[in-house]
């Protein structure tokens, strides 16, 4: 039995990710295809200046495409790479099953993230998907200039943990427009009006 979440540690009562990654992973494999079509988009290289669009006229020995762009486009690798784990849940899930025909990353994502319930209570490899899935989408976001939006620190959980004022001290951290909160290791719930608090409260050498 699997006692704690493969990605972020939390007990999890025996299911390989926590209810928190499992959503995570859920989300992505929902945004992998938009962000996969949008590559499409974005094969011209950056413009070089204000109104200037770099072409193969005025590219000079630069080449007229995106490079990292084309090569994700030839190479589907986002597809390929999803479409294994597609194959591998299967596997596990229904050994007497053959192999599912070719469906294309929209519909192989559908697939996952209808598994997902399973996936993350019985699936041993779910954390490795749940990472190679993250690391997809990073870079893809990469490949089309929105990157992934970064874990903004709050501080440190100062809920009570010993009944004497001791402090559990894990550090408390936000994306851009969460408004709640649970410290994943004493599960301290924080609202977003709880937010200001928080930083009052920092031990002083924290602050």
């Amino acid at each position: 039995m699997n006692a704690v979440c493969e990605i972020c540690g939390e007990a999890t009562d025996g299911r390989y990710l926590c209810e928190r990654d499992a959503i995570a992973l859920a989300a992505r494999l929902a945004q992998l295809p938009a962000l996969d079509d949008e590559l499409i988009m974005h094969l011209a290289p950056a413009r070089a200046g204000f109104g200037e669009l770099v072409t193969s006229r005025t590219a000079g020995p630069r080449s007229p495409i995106n490079e990292s762009v084309f090569d994700e486009l030839q190479n589907s690798r986002a597809g390929e790479v999803v479409r294994s784990w597609r194959v591998d849940v299967q596997r596990v899930r229904w050994p007497q099953h053959s192999p599912p025909p070719p469906a294309g990353l929209a519909a192989d994502c559908r697939w996952l993230g209808m598994e997902l319930e399973w996936i993350a209570a019985e699936y041993p490899a779910a954390g490795d998907l749940a990472r190679e899935v993250r690391s997809l989408e990073s870079e893809l976001r990469s490949l089309v200039g929105d990157p992934v939006p970064r874990r903004q620190r709050l501080g440190l959980c100062v809920a009570s943990t010993d009944g004497e004022g001791g402090a559990c001290g894990a550090v408390i951290s936000r994306l851009p427009g969460e408004t709640r909160l649970v410290c994943r290791w004493c599960r301290c719930v924080y609202e977003a009006k709880d937010f200001l608090m928080l930083g009052h409260f920092q031990p002083k050498e924290s602050a």
